[in-house]
C-alpha cells in the first residue's frame, strides 16, 4: 500500500457496483479509508481505514519500499508491539466497541461473512459509522 498509494484514483470495486474514489476522508470525524483490493490471496485487504496522523505519514512514505526487516528492528528496538500481533489486537478492540460483522468486514474477513452486494454498502457504511469509536478507543489506551 506504501509503494503503490495513489489517493486520487477512481476506482470500481469488482463484484459490487460500487465506484469511489481509492481514498475517502472523513476530516470532521478524523479519519481516511484506502481501497486497497487485495483478494484472493491468504491475507486479504479490501479497505484499510486509518487516521487523519496516519494518512500524513503514508503520504510522507508514499512510493517507498518498506523492508520487513528493518520495521521488525525499529519495532523491537522501541519494545513495540510487532506488526503481525496488531491485527490480533485491533480485533480485540473492535469487538468492544462495534458488532462482529462489521468488525469482520474492516479486517477483510470475507471468509467468516456472507455478503451480498447491498450488504456490502451497508457494512460499508455502518464501519465507517463505527470506526470513530474504534479509534477512541485505541487513542484512550495510548500511554
Amino acid at each position: 500500500m506504501v509503494r503503490s498509494f495513489n489517493p486520487g484514483e477512481v476506482v470500481e470495486v469488482p463484484g459490487v457496483d460500487l465506484e469511489t474514489e481509492r481514498l475517502v476522508c472523513f476530516e470532521g470525524r478524523g479519519f481516511c479509508r484506502y481501497y486497497v483490493g487485495i483478494r484472493g490471496s491468504a491475507k486479504p485487504c479490501e479497505w484499510a481505514y486509518l487516521s487523519l496522523e496516519t494518512l500524513e505519514l503514508l503520504k510522507e512514505y508514499a512510493g517507498t519500499k518498506v523492508g520487513r526487516r528493518p520495521l521488525e528492528r525499529f519495532v523491537s528496538r522501541r519494545s513495540l508491539l510487532l506488526p503481525k500481533y496488531m491485527r490480533k489486537v485491533a480485533w480485540r478492540l473492535m469487538v468492544r466497541v462495534m458488532p462482529r460483522e462489521v468488525a469482520r468486514f474492516i479486517q477483510s474477513r470475507f471468509g467468516e461473512l456472507k455478503v451480498s452486494e447491498a450488504r456490502y454498502k451497508d457494512l460499508l457504511s455502518e464501519a465507517d459509522g463505527y470506526y470513530l469509536k474504534y479509534l477512541s478507543q485505541l487513542r484512550e489506551l495510548q500511554v
